[in-house]
């Protein structure tokens, strides 16, 4: 394979990049690229530049759509300068940090064109395989996720990945959820069915399975980060697992069911074992023991019934508070702007 080098970041060549796996020829498209930023700045501009050079040539227009989570670093200050350098190139920056999927839904309620790609800004989605993305939409997909042919990520990563994607198959309904990627593209009229949507708690792949069941996987180049470190840490994962697992399915709620009903189970069977010890050898079971880990048991089941409930009820007291789901405080695009 050819290559070119963008600075210190080698980058395969165009043509080998744009080159269609079905050898067909690829329909005309428009094209939203929705990139969320926090702490991106010194990959801003090498990720803008590689997209304008793979979208120029696979598309009939497009933009890049470049939202600023409310970054610790200079990422506004190059989204504004790229701004003015790209005409096809806009920014939002948010009044403080709301999350990546907040952000997310932020451009996409902004794309302006039939198709929409997101994808992180660290350059681990090469823009390059945007055009594998997109055939699969062609091949009459509504959402087409971008899987790593090779896992880039540490053992901690991959667990906390994997339980995200167990959940996310409980809230989406469908098996493709074992295949989510943050590099992803759909339709952008999918947007129509969430036009609504509100509150803190925002997961895309969720709402995105509100408006299709049409979802497809594609393997791509995943690249290993060469500047700075991930964003997201072990228990931030799991957290947003458990989040999406108590806002977007009631998966849970059956949890804690079962969890009753088989303890309840278990307690009939305990009352059998004492009543035929007690017919069999005219006398109850002896030991301390024995009745403490009972109460153990079955004081621990309750406990963690009452907290899957307790969740569900603070789910529902955030969307009761009505909180903004973000806040935009600058943007680089005037409203009423065709460009």
């Amino acid at each position: 394979m050819a290559w070119l080098a963008w600075g210190e970041i080698e980058v395969p060549e165009l043509s080998e990049a744009l080159s269609a796996p079905s050898g067909r020829k690829r329909d005309p498209t428009t094209v939203s690229v929705v990139v969320p930023v926090y702490n991106g700045a010194p990959t801003l501009e090498p990720l803008v530049e590689r997209l304008e050079q793979v979208l120029g040539a696979c598309t009939t227009e497009f933009e890049i759509l470049l939202v600023d989570d409310g970054s610790k670093d200079a990422s506004w200050d190059v989204v504004d300068s790229l701004a003015r350098k790209h005409r096809r190139c806009h920014g939002l920056s948010f009044m403080r940090n709301y999350g990546q999927h907040n952000a997310l839904l932020a451009g996409i309620r902004q794309a302006r064109y039939e198709v929409t790609v997101t994808m992180d800004d660290d350059l681990q989605h090469p823009p390059e395989e945007i055009p594998v993305l997109l055939d699969g939409l062609a091949a009459g997909a509504d959402v087409v996720y971008g899987a790593p042919r090779s896992a880039a990520h540490g053992l901690a990563r991959r667990l906390s990945s994997r339980i995200t994607k167990m959940v996310l198959k409980s809230a989406m309904g469908a098996e493709s959820a074992g295949h989510v990627s943050a590099f992803r593209c759909f339709r952008t009229k999918l947007r129509d069915g969430f036009a609504d949507v509100g509150g803190p708690t925002i997961n895309i792949d969720v709402l995105l399975s509100w408006s299709t069941s049409r979802f497809t996987p594609v393997h791509v180049r995943h690249d290993k980060r060469l500047i700075g470190t991930s964003n997201y840490t072990l228990r931030q994962l799991i957290r947003h697992a458990l989040n999406m697992l108590t806002g977007f399915s009631t998966g849970a709620l059956r949890l804690a069911s079962l969890t009753g009903f088989g303890f309840t189970l278990t307690g009939m069977g305990v009352l059998a074992y004492v009543l035929v010890r007690y017919f069999q050898t005219g006398g109850v079971v002896p030991g301390f023991a024995f009745l403490a880990s009972i109460v153990a048991i079955f004081s621990g089941a309750q406990l963690f019934t009452i907290g899957i409930i307790g969740e569900y009820l603070a789910r529902a007291y955030e969307r009761m508070m009505n909180k903004p789901t973000y806040l935009i405080g600058r943007t680089t695009r005037p409203p009423d702007s065709d460009l």
